[in-house]
């Protein structure tokens, strides 16, 4: 399936049907403010494979980033962050920036790394923000 959105004003309807597909297992492919990313929900262990495959990485290995739209959906993610880590956050996110940052426990096991690590970016494009934004349904 291919969905045209548009970035000025992302389409609700077009979102859900691509979280709709994330939901499901699937993968994306999706803009950023650098490049083009694949995308999938990170608690969906065969998604995670999948990208993993295309990209020919080990998953055991892999240096995978996760997406979030604000520092506080960080935050959920990580243990508590320092003063100076939290200000180099503010400073350069949302932005062309991945920060390595130590994974809390609930992060699911297949995204982490060997290391215990997770890639935490806050993209500077409505598309991706969207994607990753808790969605309420109709308004």
């Amino acid at each position: 399936m291919l969905l045209s959105i548009y970035p000025d004003n992302p389409d609700e309807r077009k979102i859900r049907q691509v979280v709709e597909v994330l939901e499901k297992g699937g993968v994306i492919i999706y803009p950023t403010d650098t490049v083009y990313g694949l995308g999938c929900d990170v608690n969906q262990s065969a998604a995670v494979e999948k990208i993993c495959r295309i990209r020919r990485l080990d998953p055991r290995d892999a240096m995978l980033a996760m997406i979030f739209e604000s520092i506080s959906q960080i935050s959920q993610f990580v243990p508590p962050l320092d003063n100076s880590t939290f200000k180099l956050l503010k400073k350069n996110l949302p932005g062309p920036f991945t920060f390595i940052l130590p994974a809390a426990g609930n992060v699911p096991k297949m995204f982490r790394n060997k290391k215990k690590t997770i890639g935490a970016r806050i993209p500077a494009h409505p598309i991706p923000l969207a994607i990753v934004m808790p969605w309420e349904g109709p308004s």
